[in-house]
């Protein structure tokens, strides 16, 4: 599921955003059962308050990669003055949720490249400070690297679209996708990555795209192009699959497309292991395939085609064989 409601990149009002930075400074005091229930009673009188504290559950979690001389001023045990001030600070940076963790990059740059991951069945939707727009899929994890000479993401794992824009730094700085296999720089562009194993693939729908696989030669893509291409400079062109990007929605569109790959992907939907026989991997499925409810997804494989959904007790390995 995504990691705020629908229009989670709107803004909250700064009144919100303190109750939810006063709950969360208070379950930081007491983490009991009292407060917590307290915190879900506030979260349900208003949408508002649960999208509010969606944001404030996401920054305690961040705050726990930066390093604690940065993270214990705000969630410490302030009182006082001092808390009040911890409050406003904490609805300042809930104000810039989900790009928080990319501001307190830019305020200490001697850090580390800031880490965005999303769990099992998340996508995240954030604003790079350039004013790039990215969406993760489920399971990916990736680094920014921003200086004065570089916008990079390191793509260790998943997919990501990327919606570039100018860049207002002098000298504009290039906006790359960084992987095992290779480097994917933008030329101002709407472009989707994905990492798979021994490969990555890119896919096109505006701009171009600059590609050095491995050691081989750099070759360009053009709008309405995907290429997948390996860590020795192997690559292959075609035309763009217009269901490359339904990931975002919610739902995954095949077009003829082989089970196993469908069933990768449900697969960082759920908890568990979903496989399929060998002997059935290359099956094309077509449909659209809820991501956010991949037990109906596998109903709708089970109930158009000849295979059978086994699952093991406890439904932590579900294996798709032939009927």
């Amino acid at each position: 599921m995504p990691s705020e409601p629908a229009g989670g990149d709107a803004a909250i009002a700064p009144e919100i955003l303190g109750q939810a930075a006063e709950g969360l400074l208070r379950l930081h005091d007491n983490d009991s059962a009292g407060v917590r229930r307290a915190c879900d009673q506030w979260c349900a009188q208003h949408p508002e308050h649960a999208r509010a504290w969606q944001r404030a559950q996401r920054l305690q979690a961040l705050l726990g990669q930066v390093p604690a001389a940065a993270a214990l001023p705000v969630l410490g045990r302030p009182h006082g003055a001092r808390r009040r001030t911890a409050i406003k600070h904490l609805g300042a940076w809930l104000a810039l949720a989900p790009g928080a963790w990319l501001a307190w990059h830019l305020l200490h740059p001697a850090a580390d490249s800031p880490t965005l991951r999303t769990a099992i069945g998340e996508r995240r939707r954030a604003r790079l400070p350039d004013g790039s727009r990215i969406v993760l899929d489920a399971g990916t994890r990736l680094s920014l690297h921003l200086d004065a000479r570089q916008r990079t993401l390191d793509l260790h794992q998943g997919q990501v679209l990327v919606e570039t824009t100018t860049d207002t730094h002098m000298p504009p700085r290039p906006f790359a996708v960084q992987t095992s296999q290779g480097r994917i720089t933008a030329l101002g562009t709407r472009f989707n990555v994905r990492v798979d194993t021994g490969y990555t693939h890119a896919a096109l729908l505006e701009g171009a795209l600059a590609i050095q696989a491995g050691t081989g030669p750099a070759w360009r893509m053009v709008a309405g192009e995907q290429a997948r291409f390996d860590g020795h400079g192997n690559h292959l062109l075609e035309a763009l699959d217009d269901t490359v990007t339904s990931w975002t929605t919610g739902m995954r569109v095949a077009d003829a497309m082989p089970l196993a790959a469908l069933l990768a992907h449900l697969g960082r939907y759920r908890h568990g292991r979903l496989r399929c026989d060998p002997a059935i991997a290359t099956l094309p499925v077509s449909g659209a395939f809820p991501l956010d409810d991949t037990e109906r997804s596998l109903a709708m494989l089970e109930a158009t085609y000849p295979v059978r959904v086994r699952r093991a007790p406890g439904g932590w390995w579900v294996l798709i064989e032939p009927r």
